[in-house]
């Protein structure tokens, strides 16, 4: 019912597209951007129940209070404490090695405002667990969430983030003045 629900709302009442033609292992790490707005979540809470996916997503600690905490963790959150200093790639990648099915989705930039500096962390988590980064672009002018392109971490993380940053340089947030690649 939940999965009927998102279709109709996303795709037939909102007029959102979708063209999607990488496969989806078992194992992965989407990387979405731009991610300009708060919407951005509920469109991808959206489409993964249009899909019938459930896809972990980390979110700063402090949205994680009750009794929004409660929902976020059900939904697949992950809070970050920011301020502590511990190795959450690690910890990420052991995981993502050791289960049966891992799916995660990560916004690069790390926040909804312009920044050129994206966190290489999803990276690094890939790198570490072997794991394919599939490229998801969400166009709000188009109203299309894409998915066209899946790679491998390599060891040039710099060379990785330019290429990432180029496949996504021509999708528009919500907000585009908040795109910065």
């Amino acid at each position: 019912m939940w999965k009927r629900f998102c279709n109709w709302l996303l795709y037939k009442h909102q007029g959102w597209q979708k063209h999607i033609t990488v496969p989806h292992p078992d194992k992965y790490i989407i990387c979405l951007a731009p991610h300009t707005s708060n919407w951005d979540f509920v469109l991808g809470q959206l489409y993964s129940g249009a899909e019938g996916w459930r896809i972990g997503f980390l979110m700063k600690k402090e949205w994680f209070f009750w009794p929004l905490g409660v929902l976020f963790r059900r939904l697949g959150g992950i809070p970050v404490h920011r301020t502590k200093h511990t190795s959450m790639t690690d910890t990420l990648a052991a995981e993502a090695r050791s289960a049966g099915t891992f799916h995660l989705c990560i916004t690069p930039e790390g926040t909804r405002s312009a920044t050129k500096e994206w966190k290489r962390g999803f990276l690094v988590i890939a790198r570490k667990a072997q794991l394919p980064i599939l490229l998801y672009g969400v166009d709000y002018e188009r109203k299309l969430i894409e998915c066209t392109e899946m790679m491998m971490a390599g060891d040039d993380l710099d060379a990785d983030m330019s290429r990432i940053k180029a496949y996504f340089k021509n999708y528009r947030g919500k907000h585009p003045e908040k795109f910065a690649y």
